[in-house]
């Protein structure tokens, strides 16, 4: 199982693939220098694998490498970032 995750920044979203297949995608908003996540949604059959984790951590990790601070509207993002302490530090005053 061949497992990537791409910014689509022509539909403002990370998408997770597994074997060429989009099975799931976090939505954001680029405002400035800040990244507004606003949904994350994996595939039903797909839920439970730790797919939606892989995603989340491959976008926070995207917008570290852009500098950019990071606000969690959807609450995957927001439960994420509060388990992973690591990425509280990019979350916009």
């Amino acid at each position: 199982m061949a497992v990537s995750v791409q910014d689509d920044s022509e539909h403002s979203r990370y998408e997770l693939r597994v074997d060429e297949m989009v099975v799931g995608v976090v939505d954001y908003v680029l405002n400035g220098s800040t990244i507004v996540f606003s949904h994350t949604e994996v595939e039903p059959d797909r839920r439970g694998q730790g797919l939606a984790g892989i995603l989340v951590r491959a976008a926070l990790e995207d917008a570290r490498d852009q500098g950019r601070s990071v606000v969690a509207q959807c609450e995957y993002v927001r439960d994420f970032i509060e388990a992973n302490p690591e990425y509280r530090r990019l979350l916009a005053p």
